[in-house]
């Protein structure tokens, strides 16, 4: 009876403990204001680019161009194959923090929430553990330098890392960036909040009904419709399934290479 006691009380105080950890965790996610998804920390590894190689600077595989216009800031990330998914995780937001290298992690682990706005190309070359980080299955995130310093020392080669899907905290509407030619149109979306990752797109004009679009690469979307004189709406659709319609975004004097603001997911 006493052992079974004694086991009971073992089992109360490390509940008691998990309950308490889970409780700091929600609060310091909170206190940075990070909105979690839910997941559960998952583990990979990280680097970073400098200079004109940064997705910051260059742009990405995204499509997303300069990414203080676009939206997304300095902290964003390319990602490995294993997480990239064909373009459509661009946009998606991810919590970050460096753990178990007493060498390269900021004390503490503090975390760095960054958008998926590049991709990290496999480099078949090299072992997966020497150089070749973002080869098929690894998941790793090649980091811009501004997020990476927020969660490891700058002179670290690669660090292993935490990381989680979290919500995305954008200021202001969705953007829409209109390109293409007479009966070929594409727009290319930016600074999407809430999952940030779009998986399906319409388009309506004042003469035509919703046109569903296809994607070309990464966030760009495109359909065969002459779209012309006519004002703009746009349908939004979010990796949870929700969807958010801009109705009239656009007026009938649009013309390529604008962008336009629309609503926006709300956490």
């Amino acid at each position: 009876m006493g052992l079974v006691l004694h086991h009971a009380r073992l089992f109360f105080f490390f509940f008691v403990v998990f309950v308490f950890c889970w409780i700091l965790a929600a609060a310091a996610a909170a206190a940075a204001g990070i909105s979690t998804t839910g997941e559960e920390w998952r583990s990979a590894t990280a680097t970073y680019s400098k200079g004109a190689q940064s997705p910051t600077i260059a742009g990405g595989a995204c499509g997303y161009g300069d990414l203080e216009k676009s939206g997304y800031g300095k902290s964003s990330a390319g990602l490995s194959s294993a997480l990239f998914e064909r373009g459509s995780a661009c946009g998606a937001c991810f919590e970050l923090r460096c753990v178990d290298h007493i060498l390269w992690c900021l004390q503490g682990s503090p975390s760095v929430v960054v958008t998926a706005a590049d991709f990290c190309a496999p480099n078949y070359g090299l072992p997966g553990d020497y150089g070749g980080w973002c080869n098929y299955p690894r998941e790793h995130f090649e980091m811009s330098e501004a997020a990476f310093v927020q969660i490891a020392r700058r002179k670290a080669d690669i660090i292993p890392v935490q990381f989680r899907r979290v919500n995305c905290d954008r200021y202001g509407g969705m953007r829409f960036t209109v390109t293409g030619g007479s009966y070929f149109y594409q727009v290319l979306i930016a600074n999407v909040g809430s999952d940030g990752e779009v998986i399906a797109v319409k388009v309506k004009g004042s003469r035509t009904g919703w046109i569903p679009m296809a994607r070309n690469w990464g966030q760009n979307w495109q359909c065969s419709a002459d779209l012309r004189g006519q004002p703009l709406s746009f349908e939004v659709t979010a990796s949870s399934g929700r969807t958010v319609t801009s109705y009239n975004v656009a007026s009938s004097n649009w013309s390529f290479g604008q962008t336009f603001e629309g609503k926006q997911f709300l956490n």
